[in-house]
Parts: structure tokens; sequence; C-alpha cells
């Protein structure tokens, strides 16, 4: 069950991961076994489907490449690397057993067949929430995006995006347990195609996007490489897989951004620096500054080495 949601983020945080105790993904392509990695790494359990030849071998050896990664960025109590079950090509006898459900696909059938109160999230760049709970009977109210980056067992932001009926509740309980995993989750109140953290931000929420996901990914591997290595292929090919499979849905995001881009007129301008300008509210210029020129050094460091 949900917990309380009136006593304040950190006490929702805390609850809301003591009621999660079994996680459901679905796939073992490079963001499911990244999400079972950061499950099992937090103490929890882990029910595994992929109907894919070899899918099991796959996953083992996937979780074994970024156990001590995961070790090294620290362990939850009760963390273990064999916490988890491969229960074959379809989860549909397990969905009774789920407190939570980590997918990109099969929303109908999970909307069927598990607790009415279990968020489902769908880890999903392109398709808006909305787009795939048409043929959801039981309660699409629990539906959301909950989208990563590459890869989530390391990179902090997961983007929460909800549908227009999609509950509270089920928001906040969304927020709250990626909060209890250690990630930096961050609302986004309109659906939008393509990766959200292009979307409707304060600039302050862009901030957090950018340093939580894209900014320290491409300080370490750039942007092409990034994106290679997050492709879904294995070797010099990944970058061309993921051109394959996301090059026509990144046409239409382009689209959409043209359509939707800063203008340089009085109101956009406006808008921008007010935003901006309530983030500096609270900031010491300087001391940012400093801030910035210490972790640079630190960042280069690392580069180094």
């Amino acid at each position: 069950m949900q917990p309380d949601l009136s006593e304040g983020p950190k006490a929702t945080e805390h609850k809301y991961k003591m009621a999660i105790k079994t996680v459901g993904v679905i796939g073992t392509g490079v963001i499911g076994v990244s999400w079972t990695g950061l499950f099992l790494a937090h103490g929890l359990k882990v029910l595994v489907s992929d109907p894919a030849p070899g899918a099991e071998d796959a996953l083992k050896a996937h979780l074994e490449t970024i156990w001590p990664t995961l070790k090294e960025a620290g362990f939850a109590k009760g963390a273990s690397v064999s916490n988890y079950r491969f229960v074959g090509p379809s989860m549909t006898e397990h969905y009774a057993e789920l407190d939570f459900i980590q997918e990109t696909k099969l929303i109908a059938e999970i909307d069927a067949a598990t607790r009415s109160d279990v968020v489902i999230a769908s880890s999903s760049s392109g398709l808006p929430s909305s787009t795939f709970i048409g043929e959801c009977k039981k309660n699409a109210k629990r539906v959301l995006i909950g989208h990563p980056f590459n890869p989530p067992h390391l990179m902090p932001l997961v983007e929460v995006v909800p549908h227009k009926t999609t509950d509270e509740a089920s928001i906040e309980a969304a927020l709250a347990f990626y909060r209890s995993l250690g990630r930096n989750p961050v609302h986004i109140r309109q659906e939008i195609p393509g990766l959200i953290a292009r979307g409707i931000l304060t600039a302050e929420e862009l901030d957090i996007c950018m340093k939580s996901s894209l900014g320290p990914r491409w300080a370490v591997t750039g942007p092409l490489m990034s994106n290679a290595m997050g492709g879904g292929g294995r070797g010099s090919d990944g970058f061309r897989h993921l051109l394959e499979h996301l090059g026509p849905a990144t046409q239409s995001w382009l689209e959409n951004t043209r359509k939707h881009t800063f203008k340089w007129d009085l109101q956009d301008l406006n808008a921008l620096s007010a935003s901006v300008g309530k983030e500096l509210e609270v900031k010491d210029v300087a001391e940012l500054e400093k801030q910035r020129d210490h972790r640079l050094i630190g960042v280069f460091q690392l580069m180094k080495n």
C-alpha cells in the first residue's frame, strides 16, 4: 500500500521504501539490467522477465560486470547481487508479488494483473504515458513515466512524467521511491515527445537535470561515445544500433522542439531571466564560483587518471 503522504518528503521517502520490497523489471536490455543492479544495491528483491534468447545468462553477466561499480558507489543494507529471480519470458505468473514495476511495454497486461496501488513506471523516453493507457481497465491513474538516463545505476536523474489523469499519490510515491534509491527525480508537469529534460522546467530544475545526467556523462565520454555506449548494441555497432532504433522517433522530437524553440522576444526573455534570477536569489555567486572551480579541478584530475 502507498504510505500517508502528509508527513513530508523525508518521512514519505522512508515509508515508501519500507513498503517496497519486491520490484519487477521487464526486459534485460541496457536500461533494464542497470535498473536491476540499482534495485539490488539498495536491498530490494527483483523479479526479471525477458523472452529474448539467452536473456538470463546475459542478465547474470551484466550484473556481475556492474556490481563492483555499485559497491564503490555504496551499498544499502541488504544489498545482494543474487537477490533476483529470472522468471522466464513472461511476468504473468508473478505480478501479484510486485510492489513496484519498472518497464517499457505491456502496460495493459500489467495494469490488469497487479494490485491497484502498485505504481507502474515506464522507462520510455519517446512516448508519453497517455499514448498507451487506453487499454488499462483497472487503474490507469497509477501509470506514469519514470525515465532514467543511461546508465540508471549511476546517473542520478529520473524524469517523472505523469499523464493528465495520473493521481497525485502515485506521483509522490514514485518521487519518494526514486529518492530512496539515491536518485534526483524531477517532476515534469507536462508531457512532451522525446527526452523530457528538454521540456517545461524552471531554471533550477533544468540545472539539476544537466548536473544529474548529460553533464557528467558527456564530461567523461563525450556526446557521441555516450550515445554509442547507451545504444543497446555491443562493440563498434552500438551507435548504428542507436540510430536505427531511435532515429525515426528523434525526427519527430526535433520537429516538436523547433515548434517550441526559445524566441528572442520580450516575453521569453523576461520569463527566462526571472527563472534564473529566482535560482540566484538564494545563492552566493562568489561561493558558487569557488565550488565550480574546485569541482572542475577534481573532474580534470580524475580524467587524467
